[in-house]
């Protein structure tokens, strides 16, 4: 990306934004062994929802819809339906069945339903890979963010950018994380929100609550030349690849390591329950408006005659909220708020990320595989020096990444759903299912979601039926159905746990 200069007064914002969130960090530090949840179980059923909306609103929620929903219209409800549906999957088949289970880690949860070690170290390795996945997108964002505040070139801004991650962790320990992102939620939505209405205004459309606004825009739109298929619902994809989209980011947001571990900070089920209501209010706010941002910007490159060659196009998608502001001519300090959202929403799930990483070398591998004597002093170091390291090769990975921030976003969300949303499926509501399943389930769930990445060069029919981005309406059924043949020609789970489910986990 070329640099256009530096931009002092989203600058000085964003450092007086970083500055508030690292003192509220440091103001309710984590000291001890809760690094590896990085929340306490006191901040209520609206406090936890915020906490997961805000660990939930990364880059791709920010910057990346917005983007689909410019380059390819109607096909970007794959995305909001996807993300939010997961939600509603998860309130349904596990929110409160995992809370009773009781277990901080889907590593930690997958040891003690399978008792296997073989298993817990595979799903802590596979939640190390989604960590990886899906910062890759957060660093793309931060990069291409930085880049248009500070006047840099898109690497050394990546670089910049991840240096000014690490020391916001290293400062604020986890952040607090949960009080901390009640905050970070209240300012990311007021940065996504107060500019949208500006742009709306300035646009002369219905500005007071712009997510309704955008609708006489989205008719405008189709009713200009070039823009007649943006409103069409499969001009841009096939109902399968719509349809196999949507179901495998509901499947992955169910599977989704750090979206689990929130579950295991309410203090009963039915907070477990009402956190996931409030947690998709919260994150409805925000999906409600990515579409508007993307009509509007959309809009004014038809009306403005700015070029829009398809490459130019997906070059500009991701930074497509700050580009409408411009574009609409709202005031730079406005188009800085929406770049300092947009850096508080990628930190916000890196941060998330990253601990959920290190925690599952430090605790998952190092202390049950490798030094089962180490100290709680000892993980520690192991898991914030994991920290850094994960976090470095990130930054290799964002280097060149392989796509829009939303695609990178949803393969970390193919491989959660092929791999750990079966097992943690099966393991809640068939008492049948043993290590053997898990473990087998687990592996052929890795294949499927990296089998068109790997093999479809060979295998060009690969990228039809297993796309990497939406994989798991194949992988997922699959998967499920693996774990159950090999469970049932493999001998059953110990009793204790087949009574531990009815008893406990199903208990009315």
């Amino acid at each position: 990306m070329t640099a256009e200069g530096f931009k002092l007064f989203p600058a000085l914002l964003l450092l007086a934004v970083l500055g508030i969130l690292i003192l509220t960090g440091l103001a309710s530090r984590t000291s001890k062994g809760e690094y590896y949840l990085g929340s306490a179980r006191s901040v209520g059923r609206m406090g936890i929802g915020a906490a997961i909306a805000s660990n939930w609103m990364s880059a791709a929620s920010f910057l990346g819809i917005a983007g689909v929903f410019y380059l390819k219209g109607y096909f970007a409800l794959a995305y909001v339906i996807g993300w939010t549906g997961g939600y509603v999957l998860l309130l349904i088949l596990l929110a409160g069945q995992i809370r009773r289970f009781g277990k901080y880690t889907a590593p930690e949860f997958v040891d003690a339903r399978y008792e296997s070690p073989v298993a817990r170290v595979l799903s802590a390795v596979i939640a190390i890979l989604i960590s990886l996945i899906y910062c890759v997108a957060q660093y793309k964002g931060i990069g291409l963010v930085f880049s248009w505040m500070f006047g840099l070139d898109y690497t050394p801004a990546l670089f910049f950018g991840s240096a000014v991650v690490i020391s916001y962790l290293v400062l604020s320990g986890t952040l607090g994380l949960s009080k901390n992102q009640q905050l970070q939620y209240a300012l990311l939505i007021l940065c996504f929100i107060v500019p949208l209405m500006a742009i709306a205004r300035k646009l002369g459309y219905f500005w007071l609550i712009p997510q309704l606004g955008y609708g006489v825009a989205l008719r405008d739109l189709t009713s200009v030349a070039g823009g007649s298929g943006y409103g069409a619902p499969f001009a841009f994809a096939t109902p399968f690849q719509w349809i196999a989209l949507c179901f495998t980011l509901m499947v992955g947001t169910a599977g989704l390591p750090h979206v689990l571990a929130r579950f295991y900070t309410a203090p009963n089920i039915r907070d477990a329950r009402w956190s996931v209501v409030w947690g998709l209010f919260f994150i409805g706010l925000l999906y409600w408006s990515a579409p508007a941002y993307g009509t509007f910007a959309k809009l004014r490159e038809f009306q403005g005659g700015i070029p829009s060659d398809p490459a130019a196009a997906r070059a500009v998608a991701d930074l497509i909220v700050i580009k409408a502001g411009e574009w609409a001519g709202i005031p730079l300090w406005l188009t800085g708020v929406i770049a300092v959202g947009a850096i508080i929403a990628a930190f916000s799930t890196v941060s998330g990320l990253l601990v959920t990483g290190a925690s599952a070398f430090s605790y998952d591998i190092y202390y049950r595989l490798i030094n089962p004597r180490a100290s709680e002093r000892k993980r520690m170091a192991v898991a914030k020096g994991a920290t850094l390291v994960l976090a470095l090769l990130v930054v290799i990975g964002a280097i060149n990444p392989p796509g829009l921030i939303a695609e990178i976003t949803a393969l970390a969300f193919a491989l959660a759903g092929n791999t750990l949303f079966p097992v943690f499926l099966l393991g809640i509501w068939w008492d049948r299912t043993n290590k053997y399943g898990a473990v087998a389930g687990m592996a052929l769930g890795l294949c499927i979601t990296f089998a068109s990445l790997l093999f479809g060069g060979i295998f060009p029919w690969l990228h039809a039926v297993v796309p990497p981005t939406s994989s798991a309406l194949v992988g997922a059924p699959l998967v499920i159905g693996m774990m159950i043949v090999v469970s049932l020609l493999t001998p059953p789970p110990p009793e204790k746990i087949r009574r531990f489910l009815s008893e406990e986990v199903h208990a009315p």
